[in-house]
């Protein structure tokens, strides 16, 4: 399976490319079809392999980071099956949202109530920690 192609590849390049920083969509999803490991990805770099994106490797905590489109591409599991793409996610938040969802729950989700919970979390309009009840 092709994992960029490229429409995707190009979509991921212009995030990349963006002067400010930004908060993108997710623009594709990739997984190990006998695993865990998902990963949402949003920026490519100008060197065509290194994807940013919310990483999560199974292991109960997903990051934000980078990866080597390469490396990923080279996996090869039981039976020869490599990394797939969704061909069926379409991202409805962005990446900020996702990967709250994601500290949260363990895991990278799509589940609507998590991700509408995650996105109010993140739209809260004071950062401060609401005051202790036990030193009351």
């Amino acid at each position: 399976m092709i994992l960029i192609t490229d429409e995707l590849r190009l979509l991921l390049l212009t995030n990349g490319a963006a002067e400010t920083e930004t908060d993108h969509v997710p623009v594709v999803k990739l997984f190990n079809p006998v695993g865990s490991a998902t990963w949402l990805l949003s920026d490519l770099d100008a060197d065509g392999d290194t994807l940013f994106g919310l990483c999560d490797l199974g292991f109960g905590f997903p990051e934000l980071g980078s990866v080597s489109l390469a490396e990923l591409q080279a996996v090869k599991g039981p039976l020869g099956l490599g990394i797939e793409r969704d061909l069926y996610f379409k991202a409805r938040f962005p990446l900020s949202v996702y990967a709250e969802a994601a500290r949260l729950c363990g895991h990278i989700t799509e589940a609507e109530r998590l991700l509408r919970q995650a996105a109010a979390a993140l739209s809260l309009s004071s950062p401060e920690l609401p005051p202790d009840r036990a030193e009351q």
